[in-house]
């Protein structure tokens, strides 16, 4: 009797740790008992239940199982943690696939743990230690534990399909809406997103799609081919997409004893062939291969998984770009990144893309750094360097994603000494953040003075690829005494905003205010510039007057619906089925 009633305890007791371990995990971001909705609850808890059993089947020992699922629940919660901290956004299945990239930078940011972080990894700890004195086995070998496996492994199989049907989902109040992943998480609890993010890890063909659909709506929009191009008069074009490089003043108003990007502002009172503007992208505080993406390609994330990156999950052989195009028409196109080449898989990815060549960090000679990275200055050097020595004749196409900026901003260094100042804001971080905007604001002036004086047509285009991180931007809510952690759709959207310059050295239709969406820039610029645009271009700028034009009406929403259907098909087509003739 009394070994029935250890094992009854033993049995007890491992049935508890993993509810613990649910409302731990959820601990190091919030507390789960008060923001995760009540069946969110029951399903995280029967989720970390399965495992457990799965473990404990496989291994036999109860031990062993929660040791193990203890250990990744921690380092679940500990990477979601710093991921929300960086990012703003929360660890989803596709960031497996970042994992070298968030490596290459980690140093650079803050991992001092908060008190909270502290206890839980302590209770973590303690569960992993005193789990060690549970001797609870199960009492036959491999080949009868093999049932059990396959049994609760299909019920856990059963249960993850379930969370991902879209009735169940209804049926159970579990938050839906992958654009809003923070609050996803908040209301459904880690493991149960998780579950939910794993049904979007491939693109599906979209509903009513053909190829032959797509190439006859693609004809709609094309117009005469040029069949002069090798001799037309064609434009340098330069692109420079700055890392961080974001104008925080449209979060609202705050004081600085000195203008932290004077040039950008200058230019976006009215200049000359310059057309200036906020830019709307689709990523905050990270991610910047996905702004890289959307320029190169002019497709959207708004249809891929919430949390992917297309250069890393989808991109696995040539796909029409910028670059192609503009090497179709002769330009000697070249891709830049003073940083590792294996960042977001960038060295795969650009001949994919149509660049000729591609310069990483070990091709920048003289190498000049801010804090730990690679300065504007340098990156800016070598674009002048590539024009000065290219081949006579030949327009160049150079496309550059900078460094100096990234993230973070808190720690000193000997070799940068911020000097902007916030009034109200006494933050290291934030007066590092606005000095860094400050260089590449002079520098940009330089190279833009630069090709001033040269005589072959340039055209110069800059702009960010996002705001910085919450820490950093939500100082400015605070000061305009703005809840951060009750932001209105309008608010929030204020996040996705950056500047852009697009400057020639001949005769352009200027502009100011001209907001656009990074999907439509190159199309923009392409247009601007005098260079022929392919069809889907083409569409792009129609799509983008249809939805400016919306007057809340029923049909124009139903005009909206439809080029968006539109833009959907055309993107999977140009992604999955494309093959160039």
């Amino acid at each position: 009797m009394r070994r029935i009633i250890e094992t009854g305890v033993k049995i007890i007791i491992f049935a508890t740790l993993p509810v613990v371990m649910f409302y731990l995990m959820e601990a190091y971001e919030h507390n789960a008992f008060e923001e995760v909705r009540e069946m969110a609850q029951i399903f995280n808890i029967l989720l970390f239940e399965l495992i457990a059993c799965i473990l404990f089947f496989i291994f036999g020992s109860a031990r062993v199982a929660i040791s193990i699922e203890a250990g990744v629940a921690m380092l679940y919660g500990l990477v979601n943690h710093y991921v929300m901290a960086f990012r703003s956004t929360p660890f989803v299945p596709w960031d497996i696939f970042s994992v070298k990239t968030a490596a290459s930078v980690a140093n650079n940011y803050d991992f001092t743990p908060t008190k909270e972080v502290i206890l839980v990894t302590i209770a973590f700890i303690a569960i992993i230690v005193g789990v060690q004195f549970l001797k609870l086995r199960f009492p036959y070998g491999f080949s009868l534990r093999v049932i059990p496996i396959i049994c609760v492994t299909i019920v856990f199989t059963t249960f993850v399909g379930l969370l991902q049907d879209e009735d169940f989902q209804n049926k159970n109040a579990l938050y839906p809406f992958l654009f809003t992943p923070a609050h996803m998480t908040k209301v459904n609890g880690m493991a149960v997103t998780f579950a939910m993010d794993m049904a979007f890890v491939f693109v599906e063909k979209p509903a009513g799609y053909s190829e032959s659909k797509v190439e006859e709506y693609l004809e709609n929009f094309a117009t005469e081919p040029d069949t002069n191009l090798e001799n037309a008069d064609l434009p340098n074009i330069i692109v420079i997409m700055d890392e961080a490089f974001s104008d925080l003043a449209v979060l609202g108003d705050f004081t600085t004893n000195e203008d932290y990007m004077p040039y950008v502002h200058a230019l976006s009172q009215g200049n000359e062939n310059t057309v200036t503007g906020n830019l709307l992208v689709s990523v905050c505080g990270g991610n910047t291969a996905n702004s890289e993406f959307e320029f190169l390609t002019g497709h959207t994330m708004d249809f891929f998984p919430v949390g992917s990156i297309p250069y890393q999950q989808y991109i696995k052989g040539e796909i029409p770009s910028l670059a192609s195009q503009l090497k179709d028409y002769g330009y000697v196109t070249t891709g830049m990144h003073p940083y590792n080449a294996s960042g977001w898989c960038r060295d795969e990815v650009y001949p994919w893309l149509g660049f000729d060549t591609a310069y990483f960090v070990k091709d920048f000679a003289n190498r000049e750094y801010i804090r730990s990275y690679v300065s504007d200055k340098t990156a800016f050097d070598k674009i002048i360097d590539i024009y000065e020595n290219k081949e006579a004749g030949k327009p160049a196409f150079i496309f550059e994603v900078t460094m100096q900026n990234h993230g973070g901003y808190s720690d000193l260094h000997e070799n940068f000494t911020p000097d902007i100042k916030v009034e109200g804001i006494k933050n290291t971080a934030m007066e590092q953040y606005l000095s860094l905007l400050k260089v590449t604001d002079k520098e940009l002036q330089r190279l833009i003075e630069y090709f001033s004086a040269v005589d072959e047509k340039t055209i110069v285009l800059f702009f960010g690829d996002h705001q910085p991180s919450d820490y950093i931007a939500n100082q400015i809510f605070r000061l305009n005494g703005i809840n951060t952690s009750t932001l209105t759709e309008e608010q929030a959207l204020l996040r996705y905003q950056v500047p852009y310059v697009m400057w020639a050295n001949y005769d352009i239709e200027e502009g100011t205010d001209v907001n656009t969406d990074i999907s439509y820039l190159s199309a923009r610029m392409l247009k601007s510039a005098g260079v022929a645009m392919t069809p889907y271009q083409n569409f792009l700028l129609t799509l983008e007057e249809v939805i400016t034009s919306d007057d809340g009406t029923k049909e124009s929403q139903e005009k909206i619906d439809e080029y968006m259907d539109m833009y959907q098909k055309i993107q999977y087509y140009y992604m999955f089925d494309y093959k160039k003739e």
